[in-house]
């Protein structure tokens, strides 16, 4: 007969920490994060800013959103979370507000470019403008990806 011991309740997964944080999911979504907002950031710098009011929330939103998802990052490789369940909800709340924002940031930056079709130099910053775009829309889908896995998890 079976020894019965004091029942095992579910356990949470433990948080990542050090490299197995490329190989987890969500946390492995981080760096494409951090990639493609940064390739948002640099494709809109190179065109001419003609909207400055949308292309300026676009830049702000893939800045501020690279610069936040690398802290993170470097605390989930350096293990600043000591495994504590409040970094679940501060990831899942940072991407899912993150993720609005980027949505936001993917639409203004799709009308920037629908404007900048008959601008001045029009078919480079068009074609660099169709680029922000698409990868404005691919890092909001990688935060929506994010937010709700870690709330799924």
């Amino acid at each position: 007969m079976a020894s019965v011991g004091p029942s095992t309740a579910s356990t949470q997964p433990a948080l990542p920490s050090g490299p197995a944080v490329f190989i987890t999911i969500p946390y492995a979504f981080i760096l494409p994060e951090i990639v493609c907002g940064t390739w948002v950031w640099i494709l809109v710098a190179a065109t001419s800013v003609s909207l400055p009011l949308l292309q300026g929330w676009v830049m702000y939103v893939s800045l501020t959103s690279c610069l936040i998802s690398l802290l993170l990052l470097l605390s989930y490789l350096l293990g600043f979370h000591r495994n504590s369940e409040n970094w679940k909800v501060l990831d899942s709340l940072y991407h899912g507000a993150t993720a609005i924002l980027y949505m936001s940031a993917a639409v203004l930056q799709a009308n920037a470019t629908i404007n900048s079709e008959l601008g001045p130099n029009s078919p480079l910053y068009y074609q660099l403008n169709c680029a922000a775009s698409f990868f404005a829309f691919l890092t909001a889908f990688l935060y929506i990806l994010h937010a709700f896995s870690i709330y799924y998890q």
